[in-house]
């Protein structure tokens, strides 16, 4: 494989040694190509930082966890340390969002981006993994930080092949009450008739979790967002497809995403951190997912324009999440029962849902008449989106939203010389937003005043909505070089364009002190203040300029990449939650990559991710312009974060795979009242070990080998609560294929 993993680390050069160089094996450096690009590429022709997870590395992360978040954070140095729950809070790759595709379809929800994506991929799945860094202007909306693109199994030739993964989860704190097993099970085979098929079913279960002191971890330790305990869990994954006619294809493919939470006590936020009231027992309903997505695509690699892709795709989804009461100050608004003794109101628990269905047409056209090898990537996308979400009453809490969005899109790729390539595009994106008029319901919410925090009430608020508009072209423009046949220089401009969550804007319609009563007269508001335009509260359209420098290649048993890179915006989205509000503002974000790997002997390797990046912003509440501050920690979470590894292969086929993975503290000023929400760094080391028994592998690993009790600092920065991270796992497992 070339060029998935990069990286010439000086540190690993010193463990080289004159005598080791003798033993060294070279590597093998085959041809690379993504289609994250929407169209098939060679690495080496890209412009953009570009990871890819192949099979083999994603089975070996599945040893230890069956989170994807889990695994983009310790392969991806661009990615935040993983929250460890089931939602995707704060997770987030260069301070911004990643657009999250499977087989080239975004899953996400960009009307009300709540993040709970990666969770709940089953890794069991998927064949590899491709990342594109960096704005997009081929994915469009959601994709400001990068694209990450989670490609499914195909079926392979000949009569039916039965694969089975099992596991067995647990937390040496307490075994007994921490078993989590997991079973996978797919089948797959291709016919000489040109039919294929595939199926992949997979079921989890949790119980309770344990930070490294051994003390339980709360349900719900982000507030709303649920938690990595108490679940069951079930994945479906169906694909029929037909070759025909030489180059022709159809493909039919649905997947199912289910999953159950049942806690057992409400969190207590009262700090030092959180954790499980054992006085209070959970008394909201279950936190559930349940969404479907299904795809029906088309291939022709003899188009008479090149090679034809088109997609539709329909994605049915439901999201509920935690109940939880009023606490101040980390809970300081819920939604109002009337009774200023207990306000909590009973309903105080939302579910998300949303119907988005479209079509992405992609053709790769080559240009050979025109300029010998170059090819240009065109088409379109147009897609539908209807969102809404309510409390467990039916109210809605924030405007229900449709939107159409159209867009079209052109990239060409030029070899200038034998060395230089360069490409370079525009995207046309036009969003057609309709808001429809809805009421906010009432709220209760404390903060200080003079030194007391004084409660108050937000009677409901009538939202007037309407129709909107918004288009902008974005482009994008880079080049590659080869320094020699094996390693390359890149670097380029890219832009994307987002229109920020909608949805968690119109939830904050009239969230200010203009707009709030005393608890004794929680009706005081005069009509005039009673109804809010949505015009005066929406939020601007997002565009964010990505640059990036860097090199990448392999020379002997080395392998590695560098990578620099800026990201800016007039217009960045920032989540405070001190105050429950968002801010847009002018920001800056920048960092540097690194990935590496080396074959110290043909049995031997060692490698390293590292990656550092810091943000700032103008946080100001006038927003001159002036950048002043550092970005929020639910943004930059952890400055420096890396792993190492060593993969010993003995000649009987055991393996043996050590990790450490380790991660800066931050203390910065995010206001300029120097406001500082102290982060602890961290390390903890990782151990696997498996072997062939019967036909099969066995594997046994343990996370977090030595217990360290660490805060977690994703999930800390959510809500500047500190929160702990997993204790020692150990996971035993077995797979085989039939």
């Amino acid at each position: 494989m070339r060029y998935s993993k990069y990286l010439l680390i000086p540190a690993l050069g010193l463990v080289s040694s004159q005598a080791s160089a003798q033993q060294r094996a070279p590597v093998t450096l085959d041809e690379v190509t993504v289609t994250a690009a929407r169209a098939e590429r060679a690495i080496s022709d890209i412009p953009q930082t570009v990871q890819v997870v192949p099979q083999k590395e994603i089975e070996e992360q599945l040893k230890q966890s069956g989170s994807a978040s889990a695994l983009l954070a310790k392969l991806l140095p661009g990615f935040s340390v993983s929250n460890q729950t089931i939602s995707g809070a704060s997770e987030s790759y260069r301070g911004r969002d990643l657009l999250v595709l499977m087989d080239g379809v975004p899953l996400s929800t960009p009307l009300r981006d709540v993040s709970r994506i990666l969770a709940l991929i089953d890794l069991n799945s998927v064949e590899r993994i491709e990342l594109v860094a960096g704005a997009s202007s081929l994915y469009g909306a959601g994709a400001t930080g990068g694209t990450v693109n989670f490609i499914t199994k195909k079926a392979q030739e000949g009569g039916p092949r039965v694969s089975v993964n099992t596991a067995l989860r647990a937390f040496t704190a307490n075994p007994g009450s921490s078993l989590a097993p997991e079973l996978s099970a797919t089948v797959s085979g291709k016919g000489a008739n040109g039919i294929d098929y595939l199926f992949v079913g997979s079921g989890r279960g949790a119980q309770k979790t344990y930070d490294g002191a051994g003390r339980e971890l709360p349900s719900d330790g982000m507030l709303g967002q649920g938690g990595g305990d108490r679940f069951v869990s079930g994945n479906f994954l169906g694909k029929i497809g037909y070759d025909f006619d030489g180059g022709k294809r159809i493909e039919a493919s649905i997947a199912q995403f289910y999953l159950d939470q049942t806690p057992k006590y409400l969190t207590d936020y009262a700090g030092p951190y959180a954790r499980p009231d054992f006085t209070k027992p959970y008394t909201g309903q279950s936190v559930l997912e349940d969404t479907r997505t299904i795809q029906l695509r088309y291939s022709d690699s003899n188009f008479i324009l090149g090679n034809l892709s088109i997609v539709g795709f329909y994605n049915d989804i439901k999201k509920r999440f935690n109940y939880s009461e009023f606490s101040y100050p980390y809970n300081s608004q819920v939604y109002y029962s009337g009774n200023p003794l207990s306000p909590t109101s009973p309903a105080n628990q939302t579910t998300l849902f949303s119907e988005r269905g479209g079509m992405n047409l992609s053709i790769d056209t080559p240009l050979d008449k025109i300029w010998n090898g170059a090819k240009v990537t065109w088409g379109t996308d147009v897609i539908h989106d209807k969102t809404w979400q309510t409390l467990t009453d039916g109210r809605d809490v924030f405007t229900p939203l449709s939107q159409v969005t159209t867009a079209g899109f052109a990239l060409v790729q030029v070899p200038i010389t034998d060395r230089l390539t360069a490409r370079g595009g525009i995207r046309y994106e036009h969003f057609d937003l309709k808001v429809d008029n809805f009421v906010r319901p009432a709220a209760y919410a404390a903060q200080p005043v003079g030194g007391v925090v004084t409660p108050f009430v937000l009677p409901p608020l009538n939202v007037i909505g309407g129709q909107y508009e918004y288009a902008s072209p974005t482009y994008n423009l880079g080049a590659t070089f080869k320094l020699n046949p094996s390693i390359d220089l890149f670097g380029g401009f890219s832009q994307g364009y987002a229109l920020p969550d909608v949805g968690a804007y119109t939830r904050r319609a009239g969230i200010a002190v203009a707009y709030a009563c005393p608890v004794a007269f929680p009706n005081c508001l005069p009509p005039a203040r009673q109804t809010i335009s949505y015009t005066s509260i929406a939020p601007e359209p997002q565009i964010v300029n990505n640059y990036e420098l860097g090199i990448r290649g392999g020379d002997g048993p080395y392998k590695g990449s560098i990578t620099g890179f800026v990201s800016t915006s007039e217009k960045g989205v920032t989540f405070d939650p001190v105050t429950n509000l968002i801010s847009q503002q002018k920001e800056i974000i920048y960092g540097i990559e690194y990935i590496g790997e080396m074959a110290i002997t043909s049995n031997f390797t060692l490698g390293t991710t590292i990656g550092y990046k810091e943000g700032r912003y103008d946080s100001s509440t006038v927003k001159d312009g002036i950048i002043d501050s550092w970005l929020p920690n639910n943004r930059i979470g952890s400055p420096v974060r890396g792993l190492i590894f060593g993969d010993y292969r003995f000649d009987n086929g055991i393996k043996l795979r050590v990790e450490g993975e380790g991660w800066s503290s931050r203390n910065r000023a995010i206001s300029l009242a120097n406001t500082i929400y102290p982060i602890e760094g961290g390390f903890t080391m990782n151990a696997a070990l498996s072997g062939p028994v019967y036909g099969g592998e066995a594997y046994a690993a343990v996370n977090n080998l030595f217990d360290v009790n660490v805060q977690n600092p994703t999930a800390t920065s959510v809500r500047n609560l500190p929160v702990y991270s997993w204790g020692r796992t150990v996971t035993v497992g077995y797979r085989k294929t039939f």
